[in-house]
């Protein structure tokens, strides 16, 4: 969708941005990371010609962007900043609607865009439509400098630190709710962020710059266990395997189908099968599969009885879908060092544990994925 061929800047006697080559396929989010005045900025700004290159070319969509008009690009192309620039003395819906509205779409059009995507990012419209900027809270403001970016339905999203100067518990939330946004349109993103943990969270791709040059163009997780050089190793951080929790779910490092007993099920037949297995506990389901309790070896061992007259509690659980950084955050919460797995309804899945994550984290190590 966007590629970049050689693209250079030169301010004076400044070399800003050195030959890149980048390309980011359809629906994809890059995130362009490196220190102050790497270039990162200068890069995503000549996408929309807000800075005219030097040298190289930049296409959309197969398309040189040098033969366009430099307004029909911008009108073309979503843009978020980390000051919104939201206009004061207009209403939320006539801040979403504004290039709608520039490219001449019908009036009833543009606002029924305008309320959808306001409760695409759970601001709800009747509440929020006829407000002022003035009126919303910071958080509330960058969400609909967002949605003001893809309210005409742009193919190409451009964000700009858009939620640096936020809160970090708003920042979160956003960053989740952009993710479902995106999740749902699937838009092209460059996104210029300076925080490794921002990237990993939400990248396809990330772009790692240094004095102007692109030093690695990898997916996150390659980026992390295998970072192409010392630069890059001490951007991403010494607790890069910390980061990675991030990106890998639950249901990759579990334990699938494991052994599992029933509350009709006598204490000797649960401890034959722990033994068996050589673990010390094992999971009791219900009727249908849902996990409901827990029979320790320890405490069932020698013992008569029904497991349903002896399990106990679950420590926790964790869902399959959840990431490596849920779990091994619960399993400290609840000082434990196993977890079942449990699908949306409940039903037991697998289990997952601490030397299991280890042992998938250090596997990956010696190879290129």
């Amino acid at each position: 969708m966007i590629r970049l061929e050689r693209l250079s800047k030169v301010f004076g006697t400044v070399t800003a941005v050195d030959g890149v080559d980048m390309e980011v396929p359809e629906g994809e989010v890059c995130v362009l990371l490196g220190p102050s005045g790497c270039g990162k900025t200068t890069t995503m700004k000549m996408i929309n010609r807000l800075i005219a290159p030097s040298a190289g070319k930049i296409f959309i969509g197969g398309r040189d962007t040098a033969g366009q008009d430099d307004v029909a690009l911008r009108r073309s192309i979503g843009y978020v900043i980390q000051q919104i620039g939201l206009f004061p003395n207009k209403t939320i819906e006539d801040n979403i609607c504004v290039v709608p509205d520039l490219l001449g779409w019908p009036r009833r059009k543009s606002r029924e865009r305008a309320a959808e995507l306001l409760s695409l990012v759970n601001l709800d419209p009747a509440l929020f439509l006829r407000r002022y900027p003035k009126e919303l809270s910071g958080g509330q403001q960058q969400r609909v400098g967002v949605v003001r970016a893809l309210a005409a339905d742009p193919p190409v999203l451009l964000m700009d630190e858009p939620f640096g100067a936020i809160d970090p518990i708003n920042r979160e939330v956003i960053q989740d709710e952009f993710m479902k946004l995106q999740a749902a349109l699937r838009k092209t993103v460059i996104f210029v962020s300076h925080d490794i943990d921002e990237a990993v969270k939400m990248a396809s791709r990330i772009a790692i710059f240094r004095d102007g040059r692109l030093v690695q163009y990898d997916r996150p997780d390659d980026i992390l266990a295998h970072p192409k050089d010392a630069f890059v190793a001490d951007f991403v951080g010494q607790d890069r395997t910390l980061k990675r929790l991030r990106l890998v779910r639950v249901e990759e490092a579990m334990m699938a189908d494991p052994p599992r007993v029933q509350a009709e099920d006598t204490l000797d037949t649960a401890v034959a099968l722990m033994r068996e297995h050589g673990h010390g506990s094992v999971v009791m389901v219900g009727p249908r599969g849902r996990a409901r309790g827990q029979v320790r070896l320890e405490a069932a061992d020698g013992r008569r009885g029904l497991v349903g007259e002896n399990h106990e509690p679950l420590p926790g659980t964790v869902l399959v879908g959840d990431d490596l950084r849920t779990a091994v955050a619960r399993m400290f919460e609840h000082d434990v060092t196993w977890l079942a797995c449990v699908d949306a309804d409940g039903f037991y899945k697998g289990y997952v544990t601490q030397r299991g994550i280890t042992h998938l984290l250090g596997a990956t190590y010696g190879k290129r994925s």
